[in-house]
């Protein structure tokens, strides 16, 4: 894979992870939406990229980050479907203030994006 096949891959699995934020953000403040892809990690798009690139055989299994974001990932929808629990419990305002905590855990996501990335890059 190119540097610039690499930073496409990884620059998508960002986007990916920002509209799982948005998504959630959505839904706190009522706009609704499918629940799926948030509270799923499976189902939304950076699961699936997950799924493919990390696990297995995938093109970057063999890095140590890849476990590590694959928990990250499943945590960061643990966290989601807390706050969404909230926000249906009538919870809304403390499912709000919620987010700021696991944007914490979206920053270590993104920086691991990075240093993968980076890895990869000088591998190629």
């Amino acid at each position: 894979m190119t540097n610039e096949e690499l930073k496409q891959d990884f620059e998508s699995a960002r986007i990916k992870h920002i509209h799982f934020k948005s998504k959630l953000r959505s839904f706190l403040f009522g706009n609704g939406g499918a629940e799926g892809p948030v509270r799923d990690p499976e189902q939304c798009g950076m699961g699936i990229w997950i799924a493919d690139r990390l696990r297995g055989k995938g093109a970057y299994a063999q890095l140590p980050e890849a476990r590590q974001l694959d928990r990250l990932h499943l945590r960061i929808h643990q966290e989601a479907n807390r706050l969404m629990d909230m926000h249906q419990a009538g919870q809304v305002e403390e499912a709000i203030e919620g987010f700021t905590p696991l944007q914490a855990i979206a920053d270590e996501m993104v920086s691991l994006l990075g240093t993968m990335e980076a890895k990869l890059r000088t591998e190629a």
